[in-house]
């Protein structure tokens, strides 16, 4: 009797605890919500991130709190969001390096496991890297460019900012696609980058569309070609790398939503539905197009299979090319 007992209550117990999570999800959001931005305030992830928080909380009717948990180059703030309570009020923002070219990069250090610990949401945000040379460059265009290369080998160099960057693996794609021999220069970021090209330290480089399109615009940089799938309309003039055949894919620096393994589907397929809603209004598209900024419709299938991709691409490169990090 008292097993029967023991086990009716049991049973009644665990009843009463899916009951419980399942209100909670039905609730969800009953609370603000906190986003890690796994970078410092003040530069482009804080723009996008206030941006579209302010969007998402008004069609949440919660507030989206930014929280930034910068350090690792993202890998600090990144595990942050692994480790926390997959319940929907603890998410985050995630990028091509910690989630793509780091498990590779930097494989014995890494605070967490992209497939084991996080949930890809939604890539909400991209921006093309754009291959540019000084304005007064005798350099035209970019099959110019890898021309001069191969007449000369290791004469060319090119800068990025850092090893192992999207940048620096992105050049090395090209240049073995190319058979050119160009010598790579790391920089610790892009003011120290724009020195070495004005100087002719380096000869070309890439960057994002955002950090290059004011000196683009002004006529300090000449844009030789960009790295999406079609030409961006910033640049409608400038050709695509795999229009030239420069390169066989297209390559995104991605702002994108993550959330803990174990987040709940209704909340993740919500979190899903408000984050690309906010990216196709009118006011963000033109939000995003003034920053240099673009979006691609993508379903969270797609960009999971796009992180998977990505992931083989970069450790792909990184071996052939032999990068190291210490």
């Amino acid at each position: 009797m008292k097993f029967v007992s023991s086990l009716m209550a049991l049973v009644l117990a665990c009843v009463a605890t899916a009951a419980t999570a399942q209100s909670s999800v039905q609730d969800w959001p009953s609370k603000p919500i906190r986003f890690i931005v796994p970078w410092p305030a003040g530069g482009l992830n804080d723009v996008i991130a206030r941006t579209f928080n302010d969007r998402v909380a008004r069609t949440l009717g919660q507030t989206v709190i930014t929280d930034f948990r910068a350090g690792a180059a993202g890998r600090i703030g990144v595990a942050e969001v692994a480790r926390a309570k997959p319940d929907g009020y603890t998410i985050g923002m995630g990028n091509l390096g910690p989630l793509t070219i780091f498990p590779t990069l930097y494989k014995s250090t890494m605070p967490f496991d992209v497939k084991k610990d996080l949930i890809p949401v939604a890539m909400f945000v991209a921006s093309p890297l754009v291959l540019v040379v000084p304005a007064d460059s005798p350099i035209k265009t970019a099959r110019e460019l890898v021309e001069a290369a191969r007449a000369k080998p290791g004469v060319y160099n090119f800068g990025s900012g850092g090893l192992g960057s999207p940048a620096h693996l992105t050049y090395e794609m090209m240049k073995s696609r190319t058979g050119t021999a160009i010598v790579h220069v790391p920089y610790k970021g892009t003011a120290e980058l724009m020195l070495g090209l004005m100087g002719n330290d380096i000869q070309s480089m890439f960057d994002t569309l955002p950090s290059l399109l004011p000196q683009i615009r002004a006529g300090k940089l000449r844009a030789l070609a960009v790295t999406t799938p079609e030409r961006v309309r910033q640049l409608p003039e400038i050709p695509t790398l795999k229009e030239l055949d420069l390169i066989d894919v297209d390559v995104l620096t991605w702002y994108a939503l993550i959330v803990p393994a174990g987040t709940p589907k209704p909340i993740v397929d919500r979190l899903y539905d408000v984050y690309t809603a906010a990216a196709k209004t009118p006011e963000m598209q033109k939000f995003l197009a003034d920053q240099g900024l673009i979006y691609i419709p993508n379903t969270q299938a797609q960009f999971v299979s796009r992180i998977e991709e990505e992931t083989q691409r970069w450790a792909d490169v990184i071996r052939e090319k032999k990068i190291e990090i210490q």
